[in-house]
């Protein structure tokens, strides 16, 4: 089973419900569910049939509007057992490393499965995404995380529990991978490994957080001789308030959040034209590399009872997932298909 994005809602569906005050909940629609809220209690039953976009009314009156989340959606709200890759940026690292239909990918660190998704979106289903995570807790996070959203663990799909920079050579032939990704703590660690999975003209991405990191990864990627000139960039959102003639920025926005750095596998053996430049230091002492370290550097972590809790979660919505796949191939689940856009707020449990 795949996960359905349009056709009447029915129950294993996931639902984004928003009320008045843009209140948002995301549920798994399941048989004798109900949403608790203190204004009143939704039946999950009362969704089964509506289409995409229609309003709901709760017990007491008080209207929701239900939408299928978008994929955007559903990685800011799933359980976590590490931060996420933003929209923001997986849309760029899709643009920048070119990820095509039929791609085979690689990528490293998992954490909890939000680029996954976007990745596997992107290389379809002729294509193969191979995901290191070196710890197994994020690991199960992000299979529950992609079942719950896609429907089941896809075929095209393997996560490697271990070390890329030792373990890569195993799970892909050398130069036999179009992309990699890297979104890790030090990814220069295992820049030697990538060139070696590469195929020529093949992208590798590094997502980090700092500036230091930023400086170190791309003086590495720079000093192997296998890649084209490294480039680098970070993407800032900012929204706008557009109502009538009040038009003007938020007050909040999504600013730095990490820095993309990339580069192309060259041929074997070929020597890049030589890139002039202004000077600069372009050396470093042992001082420099220092604060080059993952310790300086800084790596957030979360505690064993947060990630236990995040693990459980995760493992919930997969199960729900689960159980919708199991309804819908026993039989019909969508009663009242002809059910109208929208219910009057008069209705009540």
């Amino acid at each position: 089973m795949t996960a359905r994005m349009s056709g009447p809602f029915r129950f294993g569906d996931r639902v984004q419900l928003t009320g008045p005050k843009a209140r948002l909940h995301t549920i798994t629609l399941r048989e004798g569910g109900e949403l608790h809220t203190h204004h009143g209690v939704l039946r999950h039953g009362d969704l089964v049939g509506l289409p995409d976009g229609s309003v709901v009314a709760n017990s007491s009156g008080r209207e929701y509007l239900a939408l299928r989340p978008l994929l955007r959606d559903f990685v800011m709200s799933m359980p976590r057992g590490a931060a996420i890759v933003y929209p923001k940026d997986a849309a760029q690292i899709l643009a920048q490393a070119d990820v095509f239909p039929g791609a085979t990918v690689v990528e490293a660190g998992v954490g909890s499965g939000a680029l996954s998704l976007w990745l596997l979106r992107a290389v379809g289903a002729e294509g193969r995404l191979v995901s290191f995570e070196r710890r197994e807790d994020f690991a199960a996070v992000a299979r529950a995380n992609v079942e719950t959203f896609v429907g089941d663990v896809p075929a095209n799909w393997e996560v490697v529990v271990g070390d890329l920079a030792e373990d890569l050579a195993h799970a892909v032939p050398a130069a036999s991978v179009d992309r990699v990704v890297l979104d890790m703590l030090a990814p220069w660690e295992c820049i030697d490994a990538v060139a070696d999975a590469l195929t020529p003209g093949g992208v590798v991405v590094c997502y980090v957080a700092t500036a230091t990191q930023l400086s170190r990864v791309a003086e590495y990627i720079r000093g192997t001789g296998l890649f084209t000139e490294p480039d680098a960039n970070e993407t800032m959102v900012r929204g706008w308030h557009v109502e009538g003639l009040a038009v003007r920025p938020d007050h909040r926005m999504v600013a730095h959040t990490g820095f993309l750095v990339w580069a192309r596998r060259l041929a074997p053996g070929a020597v890049p034209p030589e890139v002039k430049r202004r000077a600069s230091k372009t050396s470093f002492s042992d001082e420099d590399v220092e604060l080059w370290t993952p310790g300086a550097v800084g790596d957030r972590q979360i505690t064993d009872k947060n990630l236990r809790k995040r693990v459980r979660e995760a493992e919930r919505a997969a199960e729900g997932a689960r159980q919708a796949a199991e309804t819908v191939e026993d039989g019909p689940a969508v009663p009242g298909s002809e059910a109208p856009a929208s219910r009057p707020s008069s209705d009540s449990a």
